[in-house]
């Protein structure tokens, strides 16, 4: 059975183990080794993750028969009012297919429409396969962004809005 469950700060180390098991699949294509393990350093270590749950993101967790499996992480009004941010959506790649990542962006999508927001916002890398899923949720590419995170890595993104 799939559930899809709020994580406490005192779980958001589920999180932190998601991330390291499913990134290095999830970009092995699109990203190299180190830039992979920089990046889980600067956005899942356990300080960056519980401040984020004391100043407001939502973190959801989707189990299948009580096994996790993935997350998504979510901030309401950025960034603008009316916003939903999406941050993280991520399923284990050997659960891709499964109605994991569907389970997810429901939730999202309900989240926003309890909190009277009007969209979701996220971005997303250019050459990940997931952007092929969120077109199918009803996204739409506004615009490509290239962010420069440090050691001369970039993130080469498309910026993605689901209007509610």
């Amino acid at each position: 059975m799939i559930a899809v469950k709020q994580l406490t700060k005192d779980e958001i180390f589920i999180v932190h183990q998601l991330a390291k098991d499913i990134w290095p699949h999830a970009f092995k294509d699109i990203l190299e080794k180190d830039q992979i393990e920089y990046m889980l350093e600067w956005m899942y270590n356990m300080g960056t993750l519980e401040e984020q749950v004391q100043t407001g993101y939502l973190y959801y967790m989707v189990t299948l028969d009580g096994v996790p499996k993935g997350f998504v992480g979510l901030e309401p009004n950025y960034p603008e009012v009316g916003s939903l941010r999406m941050h993280k959506l991520y399923v284990k790649v050997s659960d891709h297919g499964s109605g994991l990542g569907n389970a997810l962006m429901e939730k999202s999508i309900e989240l926003a429409a309890e909190m009277d927001l009007n969209k979701i916002h996220l971005n997303v890398n250019r050459f990940n396969n997931a952007v092929d899923f969120y077109k199918y949720k009803g996204f739409q590419i506004v615009k490509e962004e290239t962010i420069n995170i440090g050691k001369d890595y970039l993130m080469e993104d498309y910026v993605m809005v689901l209007d509610l």
